[in-house]
């Protein structure tokens, strides 16, 4: 069996962060929650994480920052930016995706969130052929 991907999704409004962490858990993610860019930047910095998920508009430090912040230490770990707030979503954010909430259907986020891990992995390569070893040629 494969390991759990671990998705750090961030967002002060809990009720969402629930949702979001509920969907993600039952198709097999390892999910951890933050309420604030703060405390998400501390667990990240701690490792384990394969794709980040955040809010935009955050008090203390919002998404944008926190998505700067992420991208300094781990350029290649994907991030999905999440606003209700499409009007003031600044087109240079080093986010990899950006979705407006409420506009989008929960089977596009998560395909969104496998095609980033899929692309995080690198595309599936075919199984190396194995030549027998010395040892099996000779017991034949």
């Amino acid at each position: 069996m494969k390991p759990k991907r671990t998705i750090l999704c961030v967002d002060d409004n809990e009720q969402s962060l629930s949702i979001r962490k509920v969907m993600l858990e039952t198709r097999g993610y390892r999910v951890v929650s933050c309420t604030g860019g703060e405390e998400a930047l501390e667990r990240f910095k701690k490792g384990g994480v394969d794709l980040v998920l955040t809010d935009l508009i955050m008090p203390g430090l919002d998404g944008t920052k926190l998505i700067e912040e992420i991208k300094g230490l781990s350029p290649q770990t994907p991030v999905i930016l999440l606003s209700g707030k499409v009007k003031i979503y600044d087109r240079d954010s080093k986010a990899d995706v950006f979705l407006p909430k409420g506009m989008y259907a929960p089977a596009e986020l998560l395909e969104r969130i496998r095609l980033l891990l899929v692309r995080k992995r690198g595309p599936k390569r075919a199984p190396a052929q194995i030549a027998p070893s010395p040892s099996q040629t000779s017991a034949a």
